[in-house]
């Protein structure tokens, strides 16, 4: 029974994505925050400008592996569906690997919410996770 444990176990080993990397453990008292818009805000014709804050943690580039750093990653209208694995690159999932901390959006007419996590210099989230509030915006 023993061995066919062991069986089992290797060829998951071998199977593509069955062993996730370790995740980065967040700096005690690690805070994002996103200092501009406001929750609630109504911006009129949907262009703004979207500030990230950080505390107690660094800011570095993706790819620069330093102790208590990591970069920012917004996210536009959708939510973080697996905390093991690298934050996806797409439209409602910007990345900031260049250590930038304000981006200029334009959102469509409509409800939105923007939340800023973490990443550390692989894309993937800290443990614990380190992400703001989500903010809820209106764009009339």
């Amino acid at each position: 029974m023993q061995r066919v444990a062991m069986i089992v176990a290797a060829a998951l080993l071998l199977l593509p994505g069955a062993a996730l990397a370790e995740r980065e453990k967040a700096p005690d008292g690690a805070r994002a925050y996103i200092m501009w818009p406001p929750n609630g805000a109504v911006i009129p014709g949907g262009k703004l400008w979207v500030r990230m804050g950080l505390q107690n943690m660094g800011v570095a580039p993706a790819g620069i592996r330093k102790e208590q750093t990591g970069h920012h990653h917004l996210l536009v209208d959708s939510e973080l569906v697996n905390l093991d694995e690298p934050i996806p690159n797409t439209k409602q999932s910007l990345h900031f690997g260049g250590g930038q901390t304000e981006v200029r959006l334009e959102l469509p007419p409509g409800k939105h919410t923007i939340q800023m996590v973490v990443g550390d210099a692989d894309h993937v989230p800290h443990d614990p996770p380190i992400m703001s509030n989500k903010v809820t915006i209106t764009v009339p």
